[in-house]
C-alpha cells in the first residue's frame, strides 16, 4: 500500500478519517485540496505529509497557463506560503518545501515546461528516499528487537503515515517476518484514536497479533512484564534529541523507564531538525476542542466545557533508548550522534 502516491501527474492519497470502515482512496489535480487533506488528517504522519506537500506545489502548476515566468514563480511562493500553514508541529513538511523552494532557486529563468519537470523530479526523488528509508529503518530496527518479545507502540507510524512501509511499524513487520513477534500492544490514541483506527488496521491487514488498550492501561501493560519495548515514530526531533510526537508519548516514556523498558523512536533523518536546540523550542500544534469532547460526531462532554488540546507532546532525551534512522542507530549523546548522522543526509 502506498498511502501517497503521484499517479498520471494527479496525487492520490488514502483519507485516514474514514478507516478502517472505509478505504476511501482520493485522486486530485488541486492544491487545494491537498493543503487541506494534509489540515484536517485526511494525511498525516510527517513523513507523508513531507510527501504530501512536494507533490502538492506541483499542483499549483497544474493546467494553469501564466503569461510570464514572474506570475507563474508568484504562484509557486504563493503555495509554498499556503503548505507551510497547514501544520506546525511536523518538521518533514518544511524539509520538503525547503527542498521545492531550492529548484526553484536553482532555476530562476526556466520557463513553466522546465520548472515543472525539476519540481517533479525532486518530489518524486523525495517519495524515493522515504520508501527507501522506511525499508532500512524496519532493517535496522528489527536487528534491536529480541526473539519471543511483544512490543507496544503509540499512533500510528506505519505504511499510513509514509510513502513507504512505515518508521516504527516497519520495524515491527520485519521483526514479524523475521519470527521475533508474540504480539503488538496498541495504544487506542486519544482523541483520535490513530491506534484503534489506523494501527490495529495495519497490523491486522498484515496478520500480526494485535492487542488494543486504552492509554490509561498503558502502565499496567508495562508493570506486568508484557512487553519487551516501546516503539514510536516522531513528528520532530530537536538538535539535541528531544522528540515531539503524539500526546501521550511522554508519559509512555515515563513509565517505560520506571520500568526498565526500552523506548526506540523510528524516523528518517528528514525528521531530525538541527534548527532547534531543544523540545522546548518546537511549536506544539493546538487542536479543535470538539476533537476532544466528541467521538464520531457524538458530544461525550457538557456544553462549554474548558478544553486543552494539544496535538503532541515532548519526550525529553534522557527517556529515550535510542532512534532509529535510515542512516544507523543514534544512541546518547544525542547532540553529537544527531549532528553526526546529518553531515551524511
Amino acid at each position: 500500500m502506498r498511502a501517497v502516491d503521484w499517479v498520471d501527474g494527479k496525487f492520490r492519497f488514502i483519507d485516514q478519517t474514514v478507516l478502517p470502515h472505509q478505504e476511501v482512496w482520493v485522486h486530485t489535480d488541486d492544491l487545494m485540496v491537498v493543503g487541506e487533506a494534509i489540515r484536517t488528517l485526511r494525511v498525516r504522519g510527517a513523513p507523508a505529509i513531507g510527501v504530501a506537500a512536494a507533490f502538492g506545489l506541483l499542483l499549483a502548476l497544474h493546467l494553469k497557463a501564466f503569461p510570464d515566468v514572474p506570475d507563474l514563480r508568484g504562484r509557486l511562493r504563493r503555495a509554498l506560503t499556503y503548505l507551510a500553514q497547514t501544520r506546525p508541529t511536523a518538521v518533514n513538511l518544511f524539509y520538503a518545501l525547503d527542498r521545492m523552494r531550492g529548484v526553484l532557486d536553482r532555476h530562476p529563468e526556466e520557463s513553466e515546461a522546465h520548472l515543472y519537470a525539476a519540481l517533479e523530479r525532486e518530489a518524486c526523488a523525495m517519495q524515493r528516499e522515504d520508501i527507501e528509508a522506511c525499508r532500512r529503518i524496519g532493517e535496522l530496527g528489527a536487528a534491536l528487537i529480541a526473539p519471543g518479545s511483544s512490543l507496544l507502540t503509540h499512533c500510528n507510524a506505519g505504511a499510513l503515515a509514509t510513502a513507504g512501509d512505515g518508521t516504527a511499524l516497519s520495524i515491527v513487520t520485519t521483526a514479524a517476518r523475521q519470527g521475533k513477534i508474540v504480539r503488538v500492544y496498541v495504544d487506542e490514541t486519544r482523541p483520535l484514536l490513530q491506534g484503534a483506527r489506523l494501527t490495529a488496521w495495519e497490523l491486522t491487514q498484515a496478520g500480526i497479533p494485535v492487542v488494543l488498550i486504552t492509554d490509561s492501561t498503558a502502565g499496567t501493560v508495562l508493570r506486568e512484564g508484557r512487553v519487551q519495548a516501546v516503539i514510536v515514530g516522531a513528528d520532530r526531533i530537536a538538535a539535541n534529541g528531544d522528540a515531539a510526537n503524539k500526546v501521550g508519548t511522554y508519559p509512555l516514556a515515563v513509565l517505560a523507564q520506571r520500568h526498565g523498558i526500552a523506548l526506540y523512536i523510528a524516523v528518517p533523518t528528514s525528521t531530525l531538525d538541527p534548527g532547534t536546540p531543544s523540545g522546548e523550542r518546537i511549536p506544539i500544534e493546538e487542536r479543535d476542542p470538539a476533537e476532544v469532547t466528541h467521538i464520531a460526531g457524538i458530544a461525550m462532554a457538557p456544553a462549554g466545557v474548558g478544553v486543552y488540546a494539544p496535538a503532541f507532546d515532548v519526550t525529553p532525551n534522557e527517556l529515550i533508548t535510542a532512534i532509529v534512522t535510515e542512516r544507523g542507530v543514534l544512541r546518547p549523546p544525542y547532540i553529537q550522534t544527531i549532528a553526526d548522522v546529518l553531515k551524511t543526509r
